[in-house]
């Protein structure tokens, strides 16, 4: 039989409530030094490896363990979650009674890392329109083109790239399709 591993043992484990005391902590420190005039203390080491495990153990979460750029992902989440400290809210109400740092700071994290995915689609997107407009044997210098091999992996690559544009294309009418079916619901539930 195996043991179930604890959420303690387990090597993105952040305590919640040591680290949103350690946040609250830290946020009164910096809004005093404000007020002094001084400039913000560093944040402190417990408080970045909280970020740290945060944002690695979200990574490893089904909707993004995939991407191939997750590292980035991470880095995206940490410096987000270090640029919102200052924006934390001490005296927001929590259903609890008690500050919630983790959903605050995972929240941030997971919108760096949607902007991540965002911005390498878009790069995707221009090296597939790169490649489509210009001649795909300059991409790759070792191929005989008169070669039937060389050949049929050019004409591989080749429908590859139609069969991504044109599931990109449906996504995108379907989305605009989804867009009008609600506006034009809303537009009869206003009458």
């Amino acid at each position: 039989m195996t043991e179930k591993i604890k959420p303690r043992d387990k090597p993105h484990y952040v305590n919640n409530r040591q680290f949103s005391y350690a946040v609250v902590d830290y946020v009164t420190e910096a809004q005093e030094a404000k007020e002094k005039g001084e400039k913000n203390p560093i944040v402190t080491d417990y408080i970045a490896t909280c970020f740290m495990k945060i944002c690695e153990g979200l990574s490893h979460k089904p909707n993004f363990v995939r991407y191939t750029y997750r590292d980035e992902m991470v880095m995206d989440g940490v410096e987000n979650c270090l640029k919102a400290i200052y924006n934390y809210r001490i005296d927001t109400a929590t259903r609890t009674g008690k500050p919630n740092a983790f959903s605050y700071f995972t929240q941030i994290a997971y919108f760096a890392f949607i902007r991540r995915i965002v911005k390498e689609k878009k790069q995707t997107d221009i090296k597939f329109k790169f490649m489509a407009q210009a001649n795909i044997e300059d991409f790759v210098s070792s191929v005989d083109i008169h070669s039937p091999i060389d050949q049929s992996f050019l004409d591989t690559i080749r429908e590859k790239i139609s069969k991504i544009q044109e599931t990109d294309s449906a996504i995108k009418d379907f989305a605009k399709e989804e867009k009008a079916k609600k506006k034009k619901g809303l537009e009869k539930v206003m009458e």
